[in-house]
């Protein structure tokens, strides 16, 4: 009876506001599938500006980082000048800084462009998810939550494969291009259809600008000793060490002024919740293996196996569609078993997808990638649900929209440090693999100088000049690829012992009741 009174008073969408809500969606879709568009493309595109194998990471680090900045302030521009302004806002200059990225003449240039897409392409992610609340009754959020779900998890299957293609059929500068035209008529559509709320101009006197400047720069200065430490020589730097002050400097004084200003622009009180604080920890680690993975993965493809981007694209593209596929049974299955329990199962799973990568030669070739790969993928939706319940699913409703950008923060915080740090420790593991393989390799080992004769008279044969220099550098190159096949062994490894460590945390999850589940 109650169920049949709610749904008489309810008021039936429009046909405008579906195709606004889908329109939403679309942008979304944009806006992930940009994180992961360039994962296969990566090499040609560090060619096509000129950059550094390092370098080069920041294209999807300042996209990232871009991101972290701006979900949890997605929330509170979202009630200052309403759904409908933002979301316009936000996916036109999201479409102008794609168009931009497509004529970037340089790095720096790249790196600013990228900052802004993933500036304002991040605050369409918050956005959406929120306006199923505002605009859709409770009996169709649940489903609603799902279908967005859906359409977020095709953007990686989608992504490596469009990406790879794109590149070696025209160029990587289409890759950002395919974003205009969709662009435009998503920020027409929602315009025109989609007016749910109005701005709140009274809370621009209440904005706290001391915690936005407090949080920009230490999340920059961090992440620019994590990523330029490595080359710098650490602390024998004079800007590593300036900027490491600025980071611990202006980290501390953004934990004190958050917990102090009584308009906090991040709710760090909401850690004190056992659930919330374990989740957002799992969302930290998770956004670690997610991108540090998709981007590991086809340095290795390209530098090791030599392969180009469309190639590329087929590799990655299991994991999507593993992912795509986990949807179906994770929806119901959460539903069903105790949410700790699917969780361990999920972090179990990448873990094991994860150590299984990290057992590659040279000759891994398809299949030895494609199975780590399913595992993983089968793994990312059995871990993405149960945290966000089980992180939110017992919070008091009024810290929920709050909490939930915090808790979004993490996971892309979790990415961009993960980029930094195995960047990093992928020049120093390869450089010490390196030297352990050079000293086994001298003239007194009878099966380097088997080799190495071999080498000098296959070159002898081809009648090239200087066929013993030639051998030694032919050498020299087998030596550092195999170092390379160890380095990223060992960061897959890393990897998988931290999403097993993780486990350890998880008896210390509260359990969360079925029913809310729907509710957030």
């Amino acid at each position: 009876m109650v169920k049949a009174e709610q749904q008489a008073t309810e008021t039936p969408l429009t046909l405008g506001q579906w195709i606004g809500f889908f329109s939403m969606a679309i942008g979304v879709f944009m806006a992930v599938l940009d994180i992961q568009i360039v994962a296969s493309s990566i090499q040609k595109i560090q060619a096509g500006l000129s950059a550094t194998k390092d370098e080069i990471a920041w294209v999807q680090t300042s996209y990232l980082i871009a991101e972290v900045i701006v979900i949890p302030l997605s929330g509170w521009l979202g009630r200052v000048f309403s759904t409908r302004y933002l979301y316009v806002i936000s996916a036109g200059g999201f479409t102008l800084a794609s168009l931009l990225c497509a004529f970037a003449w340089n790095l720096p240039s790249m790196i600013v462009f990228r900052c802004l897409q993933g500036f304002l392409g991040g605050a369409m992610i918050p956005l959406t998810f929120t306006v199923i609340f505002i605009l859709f009754p409770p009996r169709l959020q649940a489903t609603m939550s799902i279908v967005l779900g859906l359409i977020v998890t095709m953007a990686p299957t989608v992504g490596p494969i469009l990406g790879g293609y794109l590149t070696e059929t025209y160029s990587w500068e289409l890759l950002f291009l395919i974003n205009i035209v969709p662009g435009i008529i998503v920020c027409f559509v929602v315009w025109r259809y989609l007016d749910i709320d109005k701005p709140d101009w009274t809370l621009l006197q209440k904005i706290d600008f001391i915690g936005i400047a407090l949080i920009a720069v230490f999340l920059g200065s961090m992440q620019f000793v994590l990523e330029e430490g490595a080359s710098k020589q650490w602390f024998e730097d004079p800007l590593i060490v300036a900027l490491t002050i600025v980071a611990v400097v202006s980290g501390i004084a953004m934990l004190i002024w958050e917990l102090k200003t009584p308009h906090p622009i991040i709710d760090l009180y909401a850690f004190r919740h056992v659930n919330f604080a374990i989740g957002c920890g799992y969302s930290f680690v998770l956004g670690v293996g997610l991108y540090t993975i998709i981007y590991l993965t086809p340095i290795y493809l390209s530098s090791v196996k030599g392969l180009n981007s469309l190639q590329i694209g087929y590799y990655l593209m299991v994991v999507g569609l593993f992912q795509l596929l986990s949807a179906f049974i994770s929806g119901p299955l959460e539903k069903k078993i105790d949410l700790r329990w699917m969780l361990c199962l999920g972090l179990s799973l990448f873990a094991l997808g994860s150590w299984m990568n990290g057992e590659l030669t040279v000759e891994s070739g398809y299949w030895e990638f494609f199975w780590p790969q399913a595992i993983r993928g089968s793994a990312i939706m059995l871990c993405f649900l149960p945290i966000n319940t089980l992180a939110l699913g017992r919070l008091p409703v009024d810290e929920v929209k709050n909490a939930s950008g915090l808790y979004n923060l993490m996971r892309n915080l979790g990415g961009a440090i993960g980029l930094a740090v195995a960047n990093t420790q992928m020049i120093y593991l390869t450089k010490a693999h390196y030297a352990t393989l050079r000293e086994s390799v001298t003239a007194t080992r009878y099966q380097a100088q088997q080799m190495l004769e071999g080498l000098t008279e296959s070159m002898a044969q081809l009648n090239l000049p200087n066929p013993d220099l030639i051998a030694i550098k032919q050498l020299t190159g087998l030596a550092l690829r195999e170092a390379e096949v160890m380095t990223f062994n060992n960061l897959f490894q890393i990897i998988a012992v931290l999403f097993a460590a993780s486990l350890l945390a998880a008896p210390f999850l509260k359990k969360v009741d079925g029913e809310k589940i729907a509710s957030h």
